[in-house]
This record gives structure tokens, sequence and C-alpha cells, in this order.
């Protein structure tokens, strides 16, 4: 018995040397909900997702939310492990190493639910005018379509305030943005749009690890796993019904 009680002693030390040791990620982005933002729950879904998958490696984490371009400048100076949203880019991969694709962002057409307005090519929707948000770049074949009656707004709110409204035929945001800048619209707003189908674009979300963390190899493919686990076990869609997505 003392052999057995003494073994486990060891055996408990050792996990706790073990936990002790996990490596801690320093993530960093902007604010852009509902992916990241420390005001949504548990930071927003992006945030959300890859802490569960590092958490499951084996990794703690700690977020910082700074503007883009310092986010960006952290990790390549490997101030910050981990750029938590990054579309795929040659560029940086000079800074860091991506990761799988974990979520997709999906540009889409709204539409009022009563409009029989379609989509296939942006020619089709030379005829319509479109609300945009000022000085966002959406995508370049729809931005440097000169044929396309763009009605430039302050804001999505603004903008689909005017669809419902009748005093535009389309808006176009990130379909789970808007999904969830939706939620917060009166009933009048909400209830009457929808989404166009199909998308004008798609881009994959990645997680990108700082070359100047040389465990980057190791953390890319540990988070790869997490997320294939996740999908498998359902875990990855009860965090997207937990924030209303």
């Amino acid at each position: 018995m003392p052999r057995l009680l003494r073994a486990m002693g060891l055996l408990a030390m050792l996990l706790v040397t073990q936990g002790a040791m996990a490596q801690k990620l320093r993530m960093a982005a902007d604010a852009w909900a509902p992916y990241a933002d420390v005001s949504l729950l548990n930071g927003g879904l992006s945030t959300d997702l890859i802490r569960t998958a590092l958490t499951r490696a084996g990794y703690t984490t700690e977020y910082e939310q700074v503007p883009w371009a310092r986010a960006i400048h952290g990790v390549s100076e490997g101030r910050y492990d981990i750029l938590i949203n990054a579309w795929y880019s040659k560029d940086r991969t000079q800074i860091g190493e991506f990761s799988g694709e974990y979520l997709v962002n999906r540009l889409r057409f709204l539409k009022r639910k009563t409009s029989g307005i379609e989509y296939q090519t942006l020619e089709q929707l030379h005829p319509y005018s479109i609300a945009v948000v000022r000085s966002y770049a959406y995508w370049p074949a729809f931005d440097n379509d000169a044929e396309l009656k763009k009605v430039p707004v302050a804001s999505f709110s603004t903008a689909v305030r005017m669809l419902a409204a009748g005093r535009v035929d389309l808006t176009i945001e990130d379909e789970y943005a808007a999904r969830l800048a939706l939620s917060r619209e009166p009933d009048e707003v909400r209830d009457n749009v929808e989404f166009v189908s199909g998308s004008l674009s798609e881009n994959g979300l990645h997680i990108l690890v700082s070359l100047k963390n040389p465990d980057h190899e190791k953390i890319v493919a540990d988070f790869d796993k997490a997320i294939a686990a996740m999908k498998a076990d359902g875990t990855y869609d009860k965090l997207f019904k937990l924030h209303g997505l």
C-alpha cells in the first residue's frame, strides 16, 4: 500500500508539473463582431473556437484586443504568438505560419423579402441600388465595377434600415456579421429582409502563428487536429449555436 500511495503521489506531482509547464500563447486581433470582440460572449465566435481548440491541445491562452496594425506588427516581432483572424496572403507567410481554415467568411447580398432579385453575376445587379458602407473594401470585382449603383452609408445598420424601408434594393455584408447586426434591429427591419442565395466571395479564416515562436509548426498542427476533433464530436456546431449563429 505505501508503494501504491507513493506512486500515486508521484503521478499527481507529474501532472501538476506538466500543467504548470503548459505553454501560454498570447493571442491578438482587432474588434470584429461577431468574430472577436471583448464585449461579446467569450470574446466572440473566433476567440471562443480558437481558445477551446488550443485548450484541448494542452495550451493556455491570453487575448488582447488591439488595432489591426498593432496586432500584425506584434506577431511579426513575436510580442504576440497568434493572430486569430487572418485571411491567407503570401506576404504574411514571412511573419507567421497559417493554420488550416477553421471558419469561412461569406460576403452576401440582402434584399427585401418581397423582392425577386437573384444573383449569379454582378451584371445582373446593375439595375439595382446597393447600400455600401463608406471606406469598406468588399471584393475587387465588386469594388471596381463602375456600373453598379452604390449608395454610400455610414454603417450596416443604416444600410439595412434603408433596405427594409425600400430606399435601396440591396445591401451587402459578411453573413455572420449581418446575422448579429440583424438580431439587434427592430422587428420591422429584421422581419422584412433576407439573404440573396449565393455569395459574392468566400474567404477562409486561419490563425497565423508567429515564426518567432520556436514551436509554431507544432502549435499549428495541434490546433488543426483539435478543430477537426471539435467538428467530429459536435463541439464546433455547439459553439456556433452558443453565439446565436
